[in-house]
């Protein structure tokens, strides 16, 4: 039962500072991707989730253990691989059934997996799975298409330029 509090605990304080952050972002009018699409079950984003750390969680020592511990005691993640030029972590769930390809404690899932994709729509340029059924939409796609639709593109650059730039 104490972890289920200190979960709940964590989850209110990432909420805040996530609606926070959004709510900045909002006010410098700093341009976000939309997010177009729905999820289909693929379950990609699960096989073996993922985890950018900041200099600060990568270069101290304790800081790492802490937030490696964190992982491995609240979330169920064991660590894979890090990857030290994006100072990413990679994990294997434990709640993660792979015969299913579902999770086991979908309601008291990790943040990142409650925020996937939404939380790449900062990045300037947002990777999702290829079999993801969410997909970037840029804000102003429409005016953007319609500049291309002027242009004397052959259908398949446009087509090309579309995806590329996020615009369907």
């Amino acid at each position: 039962m104490p972890l289920r509090i200190l979960k709940a605990l964590v989850r209110a304080a990432w909420a805040l500072e996530y609606g926070l952050r959004r709510a900045t972002r909002r006010l410098t009018r700093r341009p976000a991707y939309a997010l177009a699409g729905a999820c289909g079950g693929c379950a990609r984003c699960c096989e073996q989730p993922t985890i950018q750390s900041g200099a600060m969680t990568w270069r101290v020592p304790l800081l790492r253990r802490a937030f490696l511990a964190w992982q491995r005691r609240v979330n169920g993640f064991t660590l894979v691989e890090a990857d030290e030029e994006t100072r990413a972590f990679a994990f294997r769930c434990a709640h993660f059934d792979w015969k299913t390809r579902r999770c086991d404690s979908y309601a008291s899932r990790p943040f990142m997996c409650r925020d996937y994709p939404r939380a790449l729509l900062d990045q300037p340029w947002p990777d999702l799975f290829p079999e993801c059924g969410f997909r970037p939409l840029a804000p102003n796609a429409e005016a953007m298409r319609a500049a291309l639709g002027r242009t004397t593109l052959s259908p398949e650059k446009l087509a090309e330029l579309e995806r590329k730039l996020f615009l369907r």
